[in-house]
């Protein structure tokens, strides 16, 4: 019963923060996060807490790879994987050499990997405003984004899979490639033909959510099988949205695993995640905290902005491009979990994380808003 008031409390939490953020104009998951930090002060979680957060991690990224249009890559392919690509090499080379006098080696080549993602939920809400989001500009940020977490999740699972084999060898890197590279194909290429077979007999099923069911069964057992395969879960989790998103059944799913996964387990994640962090560390920030925080914002200006310049884009677009990139959010805490869960990195490095993605994400409005005004 103690579980299920806690579960409760949290809840309410995460909805009544979430939404003083949203009136304030901030995101939602700050508040969210904060509500944790409250909680964490006087409770702590459990074994049961802890699953039903590791669900709205899957359920947070199956629905980011169901939301990804892979028409809209092609359409402006080239520029946005310069500006991803360029990104995420300028954001984990500068995430490991800054975390590297701080940490050990294997932390911190975790700590690039937590760098490289990014959250474009703040950036597109201040193109809206601006009237700039259907721009090419605008355009290419969404589509670098995806690829900037499709490649962030790849080298963090790269990564922990190395660091679970205890060494770090030639061999053992090429066998991961294969891996996830077959996990690429067969999901990208064989995973629609498939999943669309597959939904058409279950909707003869004639029970309530039986689509919705057998989309969260694919999810957790795919997850599973990437775990088993010493690749990371939330690979399989976004794959098995990427997939499912190619098909004719693509907006059934994604409204009604939303409705589960932001009514009760994604929610719950995020109120987690703030549970774990030390308060005192995040009001007096480490020198660690700050520089990876500054580094964190340096190296998508300068590496997507270097990347949009390489594709074509003047000064002035690549530095809004570079901008737009900067803020860090649910993916990169959805990582750092997985990250956590897996013994690779210590507890610190959540509040250090979270203290990058607060900055990251308050400063994006006031500095993309000069940009244009520029």
């Amino acid at each position: 019963m103690e579980t299920l008031i806690m579960l409760a409390l949290m809840l309410a939490m995460a909805k009544l923060l979430g939404w003083v953020f949203e009136k304030l104009g901030q995101p939602v998951v700050l508040g969210q996060i904060l509500g944790g930090l409250i909680i964490g002060v006087f409770a702590e979680s459990n074994e049961i807490i802890r699953e039903f957060s590791n669900l709205g991690v899957l359920l947070l990224l199956f629905l980011a790879g169901i939301e990804s249009d892979l028409k809209e890559f092609r359409r402006v392919g080239k520029p946005s994987i310069f500006v991803a690509g360029v990104g995420v090499l300028f954001s984990f080379i500068l995430g490991f050499l800054v975390a590297y006098p701080f940490v050990e080696f294997h932390e911190a080549l975790l700590y690039g990997a937590i760098m490289t993602p990014t959250s474009v939920s703040i950036t597109v809400r201040v193109l809206m405003e601006l009237r700039r989001l259907r721009t090419r500009e605008g355009t290419t940020i969404l589509a670098a984004a995806v690829v900037d977490d499709v490649l962030g999740i790849l080298v963090l699972t790269v990564i922990i899979s190395l660091l679970r084999e205890g060494s770090i060898d030639y061999r053992t890197i090429a066998e991961i490639i294969v891996e996830v590279s077959g996990f690429l194909v067969i999901f990208i290429y064989l995973g629609p033909v498939f999943a669309e077979k597959a939904f058409k007999r279950i909707s003869h099923i004639d029970l309530p959510e039986s689509t919705t069911a057998f989309a969260v069964v694919f999810l957790i057992l795919f997850a599973y099988m990437a775990e088993h395969l010493n690749l990371a879960s939330i690979l399989g989790a976004y794959m098995v949205g990427l997939t499912i998103g190619q098909t004719s059944y693509k907006k059934q799913v994604e409204d009604h695993v939303s409705i589960l996964g932001y009514s009760l387990f994604i929610p719950l994640f995020f109120v987690e995640v703030g549970m774990r962090i030390e308060l005192s560390y995040i009001l007096h920030a480490s020198l660690f905290a700050v520089l990876y925080t500054i580094m964190a914002i340096v190296s998508k200006v300068a590496g997507c902005g270097f990347g949009a310049y390489l594709s074509g884009f003047d000064l002035k677009a690549s530095l809004r491009i570079g901008i737009g990139m900067i803020p860090r959010l649910g993916v990169e805490l959805a990582m750092l979990t997985i990250a956590l869960s897996s013994g690779v990195i210590g507890s610190e490095a959540l509040t250090i994380a979270t203290f990058m993605v607060f900055v990251t994400t308050i400063s994006t409005p006031p500095l993309l808003k000069w940009a244009y005004k520029r």
